[in-house]
């Protein structure tokens, strides 16, 4: 399951045009990058949560095969498409549900919660890539029983780090470092469907309910949730800069998401 409903107010010289999900890095949206992501650990059974301008991704992933693969189109009084070559994708199974436009990321999980098929099941943000080993996740999340994992993460570093010697001259210079001090939430979550009977509402309300603020503080207190710490790679994109940056690693060849 991917959120990708958000208006995403802090990069509106994006966002004004287009769900986040479906901003750009390398000529495909993150949204793709995500989910090639998952598709290389074998995850390729997708829920999106669409809200705020999710008419664009659906008219995306209807469009896909033209996009992707050459085609010889016949334009005579009943149109007909053959194509020519095989899309990696090709076995994706996408599941596009209409979450409301203004619901919070809570509200959007129960809604599209009738779609989830088994016992166990993954979550993500549509908006951030990672290097997350998604198998020692998944694995780390059966292991320990209990009902939620979430990727704990360091938050990359705003500004270059300096390392400086006794006489001030420069060691090292990291152009992004990653914080060391605590972990923050870095999204890649795995679930036990009864989380869902537990600590969410059925979706047939509660557009206001934030998965990160009532649901997750009560999984804590019960002692429902564990944290997979992630040393590695993780760039959230909340701004022009963060886009860039994404965009400088993959054009470079340099991108460490690129698992595929």
């Amino acid at each position: 399951m991917i959120l990708c409903g958000g208006l995403g107010t802090r990069f509106r010289e994006e966002t004004d045009t287009r769900p986040k999900p479906m901003v750009a890095v390398g000529g495909k949206p993150i949204l793709w990058h995500i989910m090639k992501s998952y598709a290389a650990y074998g995850y390729r059974d997708f829920i999106l949560c669409l809200g705020y301008k999710g008419h664009m991704i659906k008219d995306y992933f209807l469009n896909y095969q033209a996009y992707q693969r050459d085609f010889t189109l016949r334009l005579d009084h009943s149109p007909r498409i053959t194509y020519h070559s095989k899309a990696e994708e090709d076995d994706w199974r996408v599941t596009f549900v209409e979450t409301g436009e203004h619901a919070q990321t809570g509200a959007r999980v129960a809604r599209a919660s009738r779609y989830v098929v088994g016992e166990t099941f993954c979550l993500t943000y549509g908006d951030g890539v990672g290097n997350v080993d998604l198998g020692a996740l998944l694995a780390f999340h059966r292991a320990h029983g209990k009902l939620a994992t979430v990727t704990g993460v360091r938050p990359p570093g705003r500004f270059g780090e300096l390392e400086v010697d006794g006489s001030g001259r420069a060691t090292q210079f990291n152009e992004k470092p990653q914080v060391q001090a605590g972990l923050i939430n870095g999204g890649f979550f795995v679930f036990q469907r009864a989380f869902l009977d537990r600590f969410l509402d059925d979706g047939t309300g509660g557009a206001d309910m934030v998965l990160e603020q009532e649901p997750l503080q009560r999984l804590a207190r019960s002692g429902e949730l564990m944290v997979y710490v992630h040393e590695g790679f993780w760039q959230p994109m909340d701004t022009s800069r963060e886009h860039t940056r994404l965009n400088e690693l993959w054009n470079t060849g340099r991108a460490p998401w690129k698992v595929w």
